[in-house]
């Protein structure tokens, strides 16, 4: 009991100890938002906007970003441009910043969603799909914080919101490649922390439970995770005011709802060993 305690306490320790108050950005400012056109990106970029902080939108989908635009235009006096780009290019991240540098645009926050989950896993995946999954959910994550960084910079104080999982928290033999992604970008956001703190740049990682963005996700759920997996979910507006407020707030490590957030600390608190046999077996039996 005295062990785990323990472990309890020295993981959640950063979100607690080393959380700072930042005022609310003023206005004029912008934040961009990678994957922003729908699901937890669109609600972030939603939770920006009711701080009048102007908007950069980037999806692959012209269709999907101008809808977005549209509706958050006419609902917050906030200008909104859109970007389609493809999140797993090489070339994307420094393209990205050259047309925000161009135009000299006052960056204040950059919020990385982009992300893929999906049914198939390591095992049932081509290579072509392996690769495209860590590019995008890992490798655009830390080229446009790069590419980004003399902006946020030059704006300071400034932030960079991550967005894992708590998928991260622990191997998942279901969802292999996805979790050890996810874990890339928590692992990323504790040391970035560190390293930007001088700069006066708070970094912070947003790691939500099932958040029902559409019915598949709904489905999985309540096929793996049961009544539990029910409990631990919450509504994406919620989840992008949470996002939003506890990184204006300098919080490191962000898990919106109670029952998530206790979750969260025993996966942390358990040896992987035993986190990962107890989602192998729950994994087999709900299959």
């Amino acid at each position: 009991m005295v062990k785990i305690l323990f472990f309890i306490f020295v993981f959640t320790l950063p979100a607690a100890v080393f959380s700072q108050h930042h005022q609310e950005p003023e206005s004029g400012y912008y934040a961009l938002v990678a994957g922003g056109s729908k699901g937890i990106g669109y609600a972030i970029a939603e939770a920006l906007a009711r701080r009048d902080l102007n908007l950069i939108l980037i999806a692959r989908n012209t269709d999907t970003l101008l809808a977005a635009k549209n509706r958050l235009e006419s609902l917050y006096p906030i200008k909104v441009e859109t970007l389609s780009y493809d999140l797993s290019r090489e070339e994307s991240a420094t393209e990205i910043a050259r047309w925000c540098t161009e135009r000299n645009i006052k960056l204040k926050m950059l919020c990385n969603v982009a992300g893929l989950g999906g049914a198939e896993d390591y095992l049932s995946l081509s290579l072509d799909s392996l690769r495209y999954m860590v590019r995008l959910n890992v490798e655009s994550c830390m080229a446009l914080s790069l590419t980004l960084l003399p902006l946020l910079e030059k704006h300071a104080p400034s932030y960079i919101l991550n967005v894992a999982s708590m998928a991260g928290f622990a191997p998942i033999p279901e969802k292999n490649l996805y979790s050890a992604t996810k874990s890339a970008v928590i692992f990323f956001s504790y040391s970035l922390y560190y390293q930007l703190k001088e700069k006066n740049i708070s970094v912070s990682c947003l790691n939500p439970g099932p958040v029902f963005t559409k019915p598949s996700i709904v489905k999985e759920t309540r096929q793996k995770l049961g009544w539990i997996g029910m409990k631990m979910a919450v509504a994406p507006n919620k989840v992008g005011e949470i996002a939003v407020q506890q990184t204006l707030n300098g919080k490191l490590i962000i898990v919106p709802g109670t029952g998530a957030k206790l979750m969260s600390i025993a996966l942390r608190a358990l040896p992987r060993r035993v986190a990962v046999m107890i989602y192998n077996r729950v994994g087999k039996k709900k299959s």
